[in-house]
C-alpha cells in the first residue's frame, strides 16, 4: 500500500482555526488518530501505513500543531476537543473509531464524553489519566516536589527545569537536544530509522503551544476524584462506547499508575492490554503487535 503521509489538506474552523490533516484512502471503516505532545498527525506515518486496506484513515494535526493554525491559546483540553468536533462537522465524519496517544487521548476522552453518538470505538494509547498528568514545582536537585503542584498556567511557563528548557531546544532549533530527550523517555529500545527521525524532529520544532499543553494537562479532569487544580465532575460516566486500554509495560512519561487511575475510573468498561517491551511510542517499539491490538479491537 502506498501512503501519501505527506500531503496535508487544510479545513478552516467556524471558530477561525485551520486544521491540517494526513489521509490514507481505504474501506468502509473510518479511523482518526489524534496525536500527542510534541508530535503532529507524522508521527503516525508507520501507523497509516500498516492498518489494514479497509481502513480509511484521517489524522489531524490539533491545533498549535504541525500545519495547522494557533491563532487563539487554549486553556482546556476542551479547547483541542472542540476544535476536533468543528473538523469532523466540516467534513462529515460520523461512524468512526477514535484513537488517542499520550495527550490526544486526555482530547479523545473529552471529545467522547461531550459528544455522543459520533464516536463507535475509542482507542487510549499511552494516554494521559482521567485525572490529568500532574506538574509539579521541582526540588533543587531538579526532581518533582510532590507536594507541590503548580496551578496557574504563569507557574507553569516560569518553570526552570521542565518547560524553560523545552521551550529553549525549540527556540534555538537544538535538534540533538531534542533528541536527547526522546532518547532518553520515549525511544529508550528502539528508534526510528535516520530519515524517519529527522522528519520527526523537523516536525516538533513546529510546536507553538507547549507551555499550554502542560497547563491543560495538569488542569484536566473527567473524573469523579478531586485533584489540586480541578474537580472533576465524572464526565467519564457518559463515555459508554467500547475502549481499549493499551499501554506499554515501560513507558517513563505516562507511568502506570496513570493507567490505574483510567482503569478505575471505567469502572470495568474499557479492555487493558499491556504490551511487552514496549515504551511509550509502540508505534516503533512494537508496531506489530499495536496493530493487531488495534485491528482485533475495531
Amino acid at each position: 500500500m502506498t501512503l501519501q503521509q505527506d500531503v496535508l489538506k487544510k479545513v478552516l474552523l467556524s471558530n477561525g482555526e485551520t486544521i491540517a490533516y494526513r489521509e490514507r484512502a481505504g474501506g468502509d471503516e473510518l479511523i482518526i488518530l489524534v496525536h500527542g505532545n510534541m508530535t503532529s498527525s507524522k508521527h503516525w506515518d508507520v501507523l497509516m501505513e500498516e492498518l489494514d486496506g479497509r481502513f480509511t484513515i484521517l489524522s489531524p494535526d490539533l491545533r498549535g500543531f504541525g500545519q495547522s493554525s494557533y491563532n487563539k491559546r487554549v486553556s482546556h483540553i476542551r479547547d483541542f476537543s472542540e476544535d476536533l468536533k468543528l473538523w469532523v462537522d466540516a467534513l462529515g465524519l460520523k461512524d468512526f473509531t477514535l484513537v488517542g496517544w499520550s495527550t490526544g487521548g486526555a482530547v479523545a476522552m473529552q471529545f467522547c464524553a461531550d459528544y455522543l453518538g459520533l464516536c463507535n470505538k475509542l482507542v487510549l494509547l499511552a494516554s494521559a489519566s482521567t485525572r490529568g498528568y500532574a506538574f509539579y514545582a521541582s526540588n533543587p536537585d531538579g526532581s518533582p516536589n510532590l507536594l507541590k503542584r503548580l496551578l496557574t498556567l504563569e507557574e507553569v511557563e516560569k518553570d526552570s527545569v521542565k518547560t524553560v528548557p523545552m521551550q529553549n531546544l525549540y527556540d534555538s532549533g537544538n535538534r540533538e537536544g531534542l533528541k536527547a530527550v526522546w532518547n532518553a523517555l520515549i525511544y529508550t529500545h528502539e528508534q526510528p530509522s535516520e530519515l524517519q527521525y529527522e522528519a520527526y524532529i523537523d516536525d516538533m520544532l513546529t510546536q507553538r503551544n507547549l507551555a499550554d499543553v502542560y497547563h491543560v494537562l495538569n488542569t484536566f479532569n473527567i473524573s469523579s476524584k478531586k485533584n489540586e487544580v480541578s474537580h472533576g465532575q465524572n464526565e467519564v460516566a457518559k463515555i459508554q462506547i467500547p475502549t481499549l486500554i493499551i499501554y506499554g509495560d515501560r513507558d517513563y512519561v505516562v507511568p502506570e499508575t496513570m493507567t490505574k487511575e483510567i482503569i478505575e475510573d471505567f469502572e470495568g468498561r474499557a479492555k487493558v492490554v499491556k504490551l511487552n517491551d514496549s515504551g511509550h511510542s509502540p508505534l516503533i517499539d512494537d508496531l506489530t503487535q499495536l496493530v493487531n491490538q488495534i485491528e482485533l479491537f475495531i
